[in-house]
């Protein structure tokens, strides 16, 4: 099991991005190994908004059709009792800067039992997690 972060959608997507090779390297790893993947609505929401301001509306709701369509990505939402956890992790870390999306990953990550992460972001590695690359 896996958990895609924000950065491994805009890589794939994105030939300009600085970690494109590397994020596609990744991704035919995971797909040889059929591994299971996992994300949340509020990494996505950061994903077709961002590919929205960098390749336009179109590209971005493209992609997203295909996202919501795979049978591989596994996209997880929190409850009100996950959000109200992710508070306390965003409390936990301010000094950090980290974003809530990512509190509320790793409350979805630590209730689905994901110890991986596809990112790009230092915080999965402060807050425990084996990260890919």
């Amino acid at each position: 099991m896996i958990f895609i972060d924000t950065g491994a959608f805009l890589a794939r997507y994105l030939s300009n991005d600085q970690y494109h090779a590397q994020s596609n390297e990744i991704w035919d790893a995971i797909r040889r190994r059929r591994e299971s993947c996992f994300t949340t609505n509020f990494v996505l929401n950061e994903v077709f908004t961002l590919l929205g301001r960098r390749a336009g509306n179109k590209f971005a709701a493209d992609r997203a059709l295909n996202i919501y369509a795979s049978r591989v990505i596994k996209i997880m939402r929190p409850d009100r009792k996950a959000e109200v956890q992710a508070i306390d992790t965003f409390e936990k870390y301010a000094d950090q800067k980290i974003s809530f999306t990512d509190c509320i990953s790793f409350v979805l990550m630590k209730r689905e039992g994901i110890k991986r992460a596809f990112s790009f972001d230092f915080h999965f590695r402060l807050a425990g997690y084996e990260v890919v690359p």
